[in-house]
């Protein structure tokens, strides 16, 4: 008889020690790979410290076996639309290269999905480059529509 060895998974706030990780994971694609830096530098942690101190904020870690593998922020943001509903914002959504393919980032969104939904919010919502094109298609697969189209102004 064939055994498996289920690797525990745990969502939890990331603490100041995992800033390296998440920034490798950050930095682990074509994209990121142009825009970040060496996850040492002083202004990660500045950023860090920024959003543990904000209670509208929160950076996620995924944990298998004491090992960060993936990684997302949520920022709850408030509006008077919708009745002054609160809405999720998901962003930065990385899954390390050693553990894609495993229904991870899957997990990872329905998690942000079940906590957005017990805080109260009306709506998750979330963008992606135009060049991630098997992201729309992951995102389209956990029912998500792509209904409004967004824009960025780079400042230097």
């Amino acid at each position: 008889m064939e055994s498996h060895y289920v690797l525990s998974l745990v969502f939890r706030q990331a603490r100041r020690e995992d800033v390296p990780a998440i920034v490798a994971m950050l930095a682990d694609d074509p994209l990121g790979a142009q825009r970040e830096g060496d996850p040492n530098d002083g202004r990660y942690l500045a950023a860090f410290d920024r959003i543990d101190d904000d209670p509208y904020d929160e950076l996620i870690v995924a944990e298998r076996d004491g090992k960060v593998v993936g990684t997302m922020q949520l920022t709850y943001l408030a509006g008077l639309s919708r009745l002054g509903a609160e809405r999720c914002q998901i962003e930065a959504v990385r899954v390390a290269a050693s553990t894609r393919g495993q229904g991870l980032g899957r997990r990872m969104i329905a998690w942000a999905i079940d906590r957005a939904r017990a805080r109260g919010c009306a709506m998750v919502q979330l963008t992606s480059d135009r060049s991630r094109t098997d992201a729309h298609r992951f995102y389209d697969g956990l029912g998500f529509t792509a209904s409004h189209v967004g824009y960025k102004l780079k400042l230097d």
